[in-house]
C-alpha cells in the first residue's frame, strides 16, 4: 500500500515538474508529456480506489 502511494505522488511530481518546464521555456511538449503522466496518474488511481472499495463490499 505504502509503495502505491509513494508511486503516486512520485507521478504527480513528475507532472508538476513537466509542467514547471513548459512555464519555464513555453515550449508545448512539456506541456504534453505533464498532461500525459497527470492523466495516467489519475486513471491509475480510479482503478486502485476501485479496488479498494470493492474489497470491502466484498
Amino acid at each position: 500500500m505504502l509503495i502505491f502511494r509513494w508511486l503516486a505522488v512520485l507521478l504527480l511530481l513528475a507532472a508538476a515538474v513537466s509542467f514547471a518546464f513548459y512555464a519555464g521555456t513555453g515550449q508545448p511538449r512539456y506541456k504534453r508529456l505533464g498532461l500525459v503522466i497527470l492523466k495516467w496518474t489519475v486513471i491509475a488511481a480510479v482503478f486502485f480506489f476501485a479496488v479498494i472499495l470493492i474489497g470491502r463490499l466484498a
